[in-house]
């Protein structure tokens, strides 16, 4: 790492560590050489994803709840962070129509916990998980990061007021951020160590591989859209190329501190039924769809990034393809149908 060299006691906070996208964070973090806290309070993070990560590299591990203040504070007291990566969240849009609430406690006040124990302890660098949903609908595509910010869901607005007030922590207490608004992330580990555990998952392509495999039923969600098939148009980002791109990030804010807001995506879209058409191929296999009783909504019809801040500012590009992403996937699901819940 040159001269960004961790002393030995020095650590990076991952919060949400045991997670999807954190697991795959800290585990890049730990291969370069970093010490990691993971501040995970087990809800829809897994155990076993960190005591995997813990034989791979410096790992420690602290449950606890970003609500609480008391439990973020915990950890500053018990290590000396330098830097924080924020997966922390909870993240379907179809729960945050049904209670906006808990997605305002959570990510909201969840936020500001973290970054008040931050700016007590001095601790001023920070890569915040954002999303995609703090768009709404494209007014032009490919979206950069001037579009309009105007959530459809409490999700999307979790969101974006989370990037407010890192806004406003940059300015008054001298922060240093980087906000990655991500689009739809789909894959693994190639190598099959660490996965997507979720169920049901909430991501597309990890569905339909579980459906081509036959580990559980395949269902269409979206409702009817304005594209050529009539299903919604996204872009997708394999879950290794968009924790590269935090280790990236990371690296900037070390090298100049200043703060951006940076997308993450792949640049391009393709539809749902696309997608299941590409698994499909892959698995040689027809995938069996049964009927869902209620859609989702408050979802838009197209977007995709333009994610040339990305390759500008971090010098990242994306180097998977969706079919690296669907293979992954096999290796993971093979071994672990049901993810660390088996």
């Amino acid at each position: 790492m040159g001269m960004f060299d961790i002393m030995e006691n020095q650590y990076i906070l991952i919060t949400g560590g045991a997670g999807f996208i954190g697991s795959h964070a800290v585990r890049v973090f730990i291969q370069q050489g970093y010490n990691v806290v993971i501040f995970d309070n087990l809800s829809r993070g897994f155990r076993e994803a960190v005591t995997t990560l813990q034989a791979i590299g410096a790992v420690e591990f602290i449950q606890g709840d970003i609500r609480r203040k008391n439990d973020i504070e915990k950890a500053f007291a018990k290590y000396n962070i330098i830097g924080v990566i924020h997966f922390a969240a909870v993240c379907s849009v179809e729960e945050s129509m049904k209670f906006p609430e808990f997605y305002f406690e959570n990510n909201i006040i969840g936020a500001y916990n973290l970054f008040e124990t931050m700016r007590e302890n001095g601790v001023k660098n920070i890569i915040f998980s954002s999303s995609c949903a703090v768009y709404a609908n494209s007014e032009y595509l490919p979206i950069d990061e001037k579009h309009p910010t105007i959530p459809l869901n409490p999700y999307g607005e979790s969101k974006l007021q989370t990037e407010r007030l890192l806004y406003w922590y940059q300015s008054i207490h001298d922060f240093n951020y980087i906000i990655l608004r991500y689009f739809n992330v789909c894959g693994c580990a190639f190598d099959g160590i660490i996965g997507d555990s979720k169920k049901p998952s909430l991501l597309l392509i990890q569905n339909a591989v579980r459906g081509a495999m036959c580990i559980e039923p395949f269902q269409f969600t979206y409702a009817p859209v304005d594209t050529p098939d009539g299903s919604p148009i996204r872009d997708y980002i394999d879950v290794e190329d968009l924790v590269d791109a935090h280790y990236s990030a990371y690296q900037c804010l070390l090298e100049n501190g200043e703060s951006y807001i940076i997308n993450l995506g792949s640049g391009c879209g393709y539809s749902v039924k696309e997608i299941v058409a590409l698994v499909e191929n892959e698995f040689s296999t027809t995938i069996k769809k049964i009927p869902v009783a209620k859609r989702r909504q408050s979802e838009s019809a197209v977007l995709y990034a333009d994610i040339n801040q990305a390759k500008n500012i971090l010098k990242w590009n994306p180097k998977k393809s969706i079919l690296d992403s669907i293979v992954s996937l096999k290796h993971w699901y093979s071994t672990h149908p049901n993810g660390w819940n088996d």
